[in-house]
């Protein structure tokens, strides 16, 4: 069979529309260059259109139109609503996805109340370290207190107050352990300042000896401080005095003693 003649008995399946999509293409390159065939289908079409008319109306069975509804979508001569594209990423791949940000929320989540966490434990660890490191000092304090009031070589200075309104302080000096100074319902001092001993020494014209240690009382006003190395030894002190002075300390009374006592 010639090539024309294959082409002649595509005629009718053409008109009818019954051509896939590949012979459809190479039909019509043919006919854009071939005028007998041309005119076959134009009269063919016109066969096509006079059997329509004179056919009866029927409903076509209803896997018959759902393909014919089909072929005519998919060859775009029915315009129809936009389907929805299916995006070229899988759906397990966007639960994937989903699934790593829930994960990075979480474990960013989880870092964060780990680090406060350990933040917690750090300042209550620093805090219990404070606290030891207090109870030791006082401890220390306290066996050195006990040994200086039981020690017969230690020396007991009464210092009395300026201000008749205060307390009584009361020391004990221990020629090589050192001063233990003791007070009831002893005052705090101003903001930003403590109280300070001084060793007045025997020496005419010498300036008091700062003992740079400074006391507080605590809050039910009690104060028990004990000072170990001195800078003047008991043989040359005349008196102790107290003063109130900046917190830092100072090299020279800015204020008048508010206790005084004398070594007898």
């Amino acid at each position: 069979m010639s090539q024309q003649d294959q082409f002649r008995e595509m005629v009718e399946s053409y008109a009818l529309g019954a051509l896939d999509a590949e012979e459809r293409a190479s039909f019509e390159a043919h006919l854009a260059a071939c005028a007998e065939c041309a005119q076959a289908v134009e009269e063919a079409r016109l066969v096509v259109s006079e059997l329509a008319h004179l056919a009866p109306v029927t409903q076509p069975a209803k896997r018959v139109k759902e393909r014919i509804l089909q072929e005519v979508r998919s060859e775009g001569t029915v315009k129809t609503q936009p389907r929805v594209v299916p995006s070229g990423v899988p759906w397990w791949l966007w639960a994937g996805v989903a699934a790593l940000i829930v994960l990075s929320v979480y474990s960013t989540w989880n870092a964060r109340k780990l680090q406060n966490e350990i933040r917690r434990l750090n300042e209550q660890a620093a805090l219990e370290h404070r606290r030891r490191e207090t109870l030791e000092k006082e401890f220390v304090a306290a066996q050195m207190q006990a040994r200086i009031l039981t020690d017969p070589r230690s020396k007991k200075i009464m210092l009395p107050a300026k201000d008749p309104n205060m307390p009584q302080l009361e020391a004990m000096w221990n020629p090589e352990l050192g001063i233990c100074l003791m007070g009831h319902e002893v005052p705090m001092p101003s903001e930003n300042r403590a109280f300070q001993l001084w060793l007045i020494p025997k020496a005419p014209g010498s300036k008091p000896m700062p003992v740079h240690a400074m006391m507080w009382p605590d809050a039910d006003g009690k104060l028990m401080h004990v000072v170990e190395k001195l800078p003047e030894p008991m043989s040359d002190t005349k008196a102790i005095a107290v003063t109130e002075e900046p917190e830092s300390g100072s090299l020279q009374p800015t204020s008048e003693p508010m206790w005084t006592g004398a070594l007898s």
